[in-house]
């Protein structure tokens, strides 16, 4: 028989940061667990009960939190691990199934949610319209766990086959180059007017959206806390006067001159 007792473990989208924004499953879920572990700044976003028990832990140490939740979910206990946005995009979802394939055959046993959650490149893109609209792609720019060169063969393959690019871990003080020499290889592969938005914590009273033309885009308007979403060729804008202007990617594709020979 199993040592596991009947614990359970909640991955949980908090969503971009309003609390607005934390849909009823994830509501439900905080309610229902009594351990939270999580990036510092996201369990801080919790208003938990006094017999709930949040465990922060720096943004770099996902493996070893993945395992600290799963030893205490081990024991019987009701465990959650948040984080922003949704869990399986960029986030803890992942790092909880590799820490339950290398460790013991019975945290195989232990029951397992993940509670999905809105994700940045979503509440961005719904501030401005509809840039997402068509085909698009989502590349993190972190190389901590992938090397720069599969970064730049993805970016490059993404923008020649027409997608629309969110890119997460835009920039950090650790790598303050990689966005800049992102927006380079872009500039190579699309129009200088392709539409370039910078979504800062979008839900939040600090949110900021800026849209700049590729041909424009500065690195300098992004940090961690930022999404940006890149046009495709056929993205467009509507102005709108004195309203924010609206930006769309058409559902329908151009297939260009050389698929209709």
């Amino acid at each position: 028989m199993s040592g596991v007792k009947s614990g359970h473990i909640a991955v949980i989208g908090l969503g971009p940061g309003g609390a607005h924004q934390v849909t009823p499953e994830a509501s439900t879920a905080v309610a229902g667990a009594k351990w939270f572990y999580g990036y510092g700044p996201y369990v801080d976003r919790l208003e938990l009960r006094p017999d709930q028990v949040k465990v922060g832990s720096d943004n770099r140490e996902e493996i070893s939190r993945a395992k600290a939740a799963l030893e205490k979910a081990a024991l019987g206990e009701r465990v959650a691990v948040v984080s922003g946005g949704d869990p399986g995009v960029f986030a803890m979802a992942a790092a909880v199934c590799e820490a339950i394939e290398a460790g013991p055959k019975e945290w195989r046993d232990i029951e397992l949610s993940v509670v999905p959650g809105v994700t940045a490149m979503l509440a961005v893109a719904a501030r401005t319209g509809a840039p997402l609209g068509h085909d698009f792609c989502a590349i993190s720019l972190s190389d901590n766990l992938k090397p720069w060169e599969t970064i730049e063969k993805r970016l490059d393959a993404a923008a020649s086959a027409g997608f629309v690019i969110a890119l997460y871990n835009p920039i950090s003080k650790a790598r303050p180059w990689q966005l800049g020499r992102a927006f380079d290889l872009l500039r190579s592969r699309l129009p200088a007017a392709t539409p370039v938005i910078f979504g800062r914590a979008a839900g939040r009273p600090d949110e900021r959206i800026e849209v700049t033309p590729l041909g424009q885009a500065d690195a300098g308007q992004a940090d961690m806390a930022t999404c940006v979403i890149i046009g495709s060729a056929e993205t467009r804008i509507i102005e709108r006067g004195e309203k924010p202007a609206l930006v769309y990617t058409p559902r329908f594709s151009n297939p260009g001159p050389e698929a209709s020979t």
